[in-house]
């Protein structure tokens, strides 16, 4: 068994439940009525019993949109950039709040307990989400029912990229040369559970190599490991990969995603150059704390779609190798019960856990 202990999960906090008083005080003063009839639908509004009125006062102020990894990698470049554009639209800051930690679920787990009322977001992820589950055993949340998806943003595919020392040239090559040294080539990750990480334990049961994994506290420490010579190879996000590929400090021998992409067509996918079958690309989407009221959720999913069809936003996603893509909330959340399952079947086929 695989097994990685994991020492900064933020403790358990209880969030309060929805809902509020049953009655409230007759008032006989008829024209204090409306005053306190609006103080009775703020206390229940603020309790997600009334949404009509949350509805008409949100966004009264800063919207945070919480990053689960260190700046730099594909969570906070993309979430950066919907930020900019959701602010615009919305009349209010929007902050983007960087909350590193085991892999994503220390931020996760801080939007998973705040107040349900559209103001904490997070940037969550195939890792973060349906993933964790089956990865990992001693959670202090639930991230599939703790969290309300609101829209995906983008889906990214992984640039297999391998120190320039290293001499090969495709995923033949690569798997050749691990079965030649078993145990000798290394690959970095974001930590434990981090798309690197399950990306990698991928290939390697497809493949049926054997590779040692090296978890870092983002894929931006690890990134810098392997430019360093210090690593083998990883499988990171195109957008995060793409500047070092460039700058020939990294080579690039495959994608990850079911066909070429067509800013990268000299890339060929991992599946063409050694492994058929294998694809992988993970989706980022916005999500909030569960209870939600609904048009409120309403109201988020419309501005967060309209920030992805933004042509300067799909502009810059796709100039980053991320793909721009919205749902609706229903779409979201159906697709995050899918993969919990399609993720169950896989930890069970490498008994993966992380502790």
């Amino acid at each position: 068994m695989h097994t990685c202990k994991l020492h900064d999960q933020t403790p358990s906090t209880a969030r309060p439940q929805a809902g509020g008083p049953s009655h409230l005080p007759v008032v006989s003063a008829a024209r204090r009525g409306a005053r306190v009839a609006l103080l009775a639908a703020a206390l229940l509004g603020g309790l997600g019993a009334a949404p009509g009125l949350m509805a008409q006062t949100w966004p009264s102020r800063p919207v945070r949109i919480v990053v689960p990894f260190p700046p730099g990698g594909i969570n906070d470049v993309l979430a950066r950039v919907v930020a900019q554009k959701l602010s615009a639209q919305i009349g209010q800051s929007v902050v983007v709040d960087n909350r590193a930690g085991a892999s994503g679920l220390v931020g996760s787990g801080i939007v998973a307990k705040s107040p349900a009322d559209g103001y904490t977001l997070v940037c969550g992820s195939t890792t973060t989400v349906p993933v964790a589950p089956s990865l990992y055993k001693n959670l202090t949340f639930d991230p599939v029912h703790d969290l309300q998806p609101i829209t995906r943003i983008a889906v990214v595919p992984s640039l297999v990229v391998v120190h320039p020392s290293v001499k090969v040239s495709s995923i033949r090559e690569l798997i050749a040369l691990a079965r030649a040294q078993p145990g000798r080539l290394n690959y970095g990750s974001g930590g434990p559970g981090s798309i690197q990480h399950l990306a990698t334990e991928l290939f390697k049961l497809r493949a049926g190599i054997d590779l040692v994994h090296v978890p870092y506290k983002g894929g931006a420490p690890a990134m810098a490991d392997l430019v360093g010579g210090q690593l083998t190879l990883m499988f990171e996000a195109v957008p995060t990969a793409l500047p070092n590929v460039r700058a020939g400090r990294t080579r690039a021998i495959a994608i990850t995603s079911p066909r070429r992409m067509g800013s990268l067509p000299d890339i060929p996918t991992v599946a063409e150059s050694g492994l058929p079958g294998y694809e992988l690309a993970i989706w980022l989407g916005i999500l909030a704390p569960a209870g939600l009221p609904e048009d409120v959720l309403r109201r988020l999913n419309v501005e967060l779609r309209r920030v992805i069809d933004d042509p300067e936003v799909r502009e810059r996603f796709v100039s980053q190798g991320a793909e721009p893509v919205s749902d609706t909330a229903e779409a979201f959340a159906a697709r995050i019960a899918t993969e919990v399952t399609q993720w169950a079947e896989f930890a069970r086929q490498t008994d993966l856990k992380v502790e």
